[in-house]
């Protein structure tokens, strides 16, 4: 049987970077929400005590989430920084084949597309300088627009968008936007895995 702890901690885990309401984990749950205050009260706390521990719990009204403590920036920052992460996973390139096919293009829109959460591969490309923000879009809450970089013209050997082969026609409707295999393919076709 999980604990109350458990279960809240692994939603807190899985949200990533976007975090979780507590009135979501509640509903997942069926936890009442003074409960699951008490248990991220605790967790905040072994977290905080555990000198063994990376992670801390932030939170900014409803939303909790799981960070890395602060003082472990320099490390982080070294891991992006690292040559050895400039190698693409397939993750990684299927979300900057939708950003470089779609662009301008919501978070929401580009997990739409491939299926799953996309904040922590947005994340790792922005650290890259392979795309960026660019913008709003205009409705409601906002969200940031991405698009590529001059930096991912010259990772891949390209000097302009216009290389990247055109999308069929049929790829503008829905069904097949949402299988980014068409996009893989034609991405790949012209910049291999690494160009």
């Amino acid at each position: 049987m999980l604990s109350n702890q458990a279960k809240v901690e692994s939603l807190i885990f899985v949200s990533g970077s976007e975090g979780i309401s507590i009135t979501e984990i509640a509903h997942l749950t069926g936890l009442l929400k003074p409960a699951i205050n008490e248990q991220i009260g605790i967790l905040a706390k072994k977290y905080q005590e555990d000198k063994n521990c990376s992670f801390e719990l932030l939170q900014a009204g409803e939303i909790v989430k799981l960070a890395t403590k602060k003082k472990f920036a320099p490390l982080i920052k070294n891991y992006f920084e690292a040559p050895a992460t400039t190698t693409l996973s397939q993750a990684a390139i299927e979300t900057l084949a939708i950003i470089a096919y779609k662009q301008p293009i919501t978070r929401i829109d580009i997990e739409e597309i491939r299926g799953v959460k996309a904040s922590n591969m947005i994340q790792k490309l922005l650290s890259l300088e392979l795309i960026k923000e660019d913008g709003r879009l205009d409705v409601p809450g906002r969200p940031i627009l991405y698009s590529t970089t001059d930096k991912f013209l010259d990772h891949f050997g390209l000097k302009s968008l216009d290389q990247l082969p055109p999308l069929p026609e049929e790829s503008k409707d829905e069904d097949v936007q949402n299988n980014t295999d068409d996009l893989m393919e034609l991405f790949e076709k012209t910049i291999g895995q690494e160009g």
